[in-house]
C-alpha cells in the first residue's frame, strides 16, 4: 500500500492511499482522483519524505503551537459532519423556517439550508443568528 501526499489546484492537502504507482496513475487517468474537500480534479502529487526521529527535543519554554495546516482541513470536516448529522437539511425554506423557529411558531430544533446573502442579513436584523457554513463536495455525496 502507498500513502500519497496529494493537493489539489485549491491548495488543500490530503493523503491518497493506492495500491501502487500504477493504480494511482490508472485513477487520475480514468478521472476518480479527486480533493475530498472541493472535489477539484487537478491534483498534484507532492513529494514525500520518510520522518526521521533524531531523539527527543530539549526542553523548551512552553508555547502554544497550532494544528498543522493538513490537520485545520480535518478539523474543520469533522466540524462540518458534525452540523450535518445533527441539524435537519430544510433547503430553500431556510429564512422561512428560521423565522418559524425564532418566533415560536415550530419547536426549537438546529436547520440548515440555502439562502441568498440579502436574506441572511435580513434574519441578522431580525435578531436570527445565522451562519454560512460552506460544505465540501465530499460530503454532499457519499464517500468510498
Amino acid at each position: 500500500m502507498k500513502v500519497l501526499n496529494l493537493r489539489c489546484a485549491q491548495d488543500h492537502r490530503f493523503e491518497g492511499w493506492f495500491a501502487s504507482d500504477e493504480d494511482e496513475a490508472s485513477q487520475r487517468d480514468r478521472g476518480l482522483l479527486a480533493c475530498p474537500l472541493c472535489g477539484d480534479a487537478d491534483v498534484q502529487r507532492l513529494p514525500s519524505a520518510p520522518r526521521l526521529n533524531f531523539g527527543a527535543a530539549p526542553p523548551a519554554e512552553a508555547k502554544v503551537a497550532l494544528p498543522a495546516p493538513d490537520d485545520l482541513q480535518g478539523l474543520w470536516l469533522r466540524a462540518v459532519q458534525h452540523v450535518m448529522q445533527h441539524t435537519e437539511d430544510v433547503g430553500e425554506r431556510f429564512a422561512e423556517e428560521a423565522r418559524r423557529i425564532h418566533y415560536r411558531e415550530v419547536p426549537h430544533r438546529g436547520i440548515r439550508g440555502q439562502t441568498s446573502q440579502d436574506e441572511a442579513q435580513a434574519l441578522r436584523e431580525e435578531g436570527i443568528e445565522v451562519l454560512a457554513l460552506p460544505v465540501p463536495v465530499a460530503l454532499k455525496g457519499t464517500l468510498q
